[in-house]
C-alpha cells in the first residue's frame, strides 16, 4: 500500500492500527475532522484470508486494526498518534478490558520510514510520562485484509448493544473532553 495518494486536491495518506476491538478504533476514528474513512479488517498475521471466526481463535497471528485514510493538510499523523493512545491501554498484552488475545494486541503497523520514526519518537516521548511500559508493536505495514461487512459501521448500527453502550460510548465521551477541536462537524 501507498503511504500517500491524491484524491482530487487532496493528499490522503493512510495509518494503520490495532488497540483492541476494531468497533471502537472505527467508533473513534470516523468521528475525526481530517479522516476521509475508516476500515475495519486484519493484518499482521499468516493465513492468506483470514476471517473474524479463524482471527478470534487467536492462532492467525492477525490483529484486529483500522486501516485510516487521513488528509495529512487537516490533521498529522501525531494527532492521529495521541487519540490511539489515549483510547486504549498500551501497556497490556494481548488485552484490551475485557477482550483478551493476541488479536487485541496495540499495534502500529507504518507505512514509510518516516512513519516509523514518529512512532517511535511518540512511543519514546509518552514513556517517559507513563508509568507503566508500553508495550505497543511497531511493524511494517504487510497484507491488510477487510473484515466482514457485518463489522463496518459496527457502532453507528448497533449503539443501543451491550458492548457498545459499555466499552464504546465511553471511548465516545473521553475523545469528545480530551479532544473537542478534532472532531468532525459531520
Amino acid at each position: 500500500m501507498e503511504t500517500n495518494m491524491t484524491l482530487g486536491n487532496v493528499e490522503v495518506d493512510h495509518l494503520i492500527l490495532g488497540g483492541g476491538c476494531f468497533w471502537c478504533l472505527e467508533a473513534v476514528f470516523r468521528r475525526l475532522d481530517g479522516v476521509l474513512s475508516v476500515e475495519p479488517g486484519y493484518s499482521g498475521g499468516r493465513t492468506e484470508a483470514p476471517d473474524y471466526e479463524a482471527v478470534c481463535t487467536g492462532t492467525t497471528g492477525h490483529a484486529e486494526v483500522v486501516r485510516i485514510a487521513f488528509d495529512p493538510a487537516r490533521i498529522g499523523f501525531q494527532a492521529l498518534l495521541q487519540v490511539f493512545f489515549s483510547s486504549h491501554d498500551p501497556t497490556t498484552v494481548n488485552r484490551q478490558g475485557h477482550d483478551i488475545g493476541s488479536q487485541y494486541r496495540s499495534v502500529i503497523f507504518f507505512a514509510s520510514p518516516l512513519q516509523e520514526a514518529l512512532a517511535k519518537q511518540f512511543i519514546a516521548d509518552l514513556q517517559a510520562r507513563w508509568p507503566s511500559p508500553i508495550v505497543t508493536e511497531l511493524l511494517p505495514l504487510g497484507p491488510f485484509h477487510q473484515a466482514e461487512a457485518y463489522h463496518r459501521d459496527y457502532y453507528a448500527r448497533n449503539a443501543a448493544q451491550p458492548y457498545c453502550q459499555l466499552v464504546i460510548a465511553p471511548k465516545l465521551q473521553q475523545l469528545k473532553r480530551d479532544f473537542p477541536d478534532r472532531l468532525s462537524a459531520v
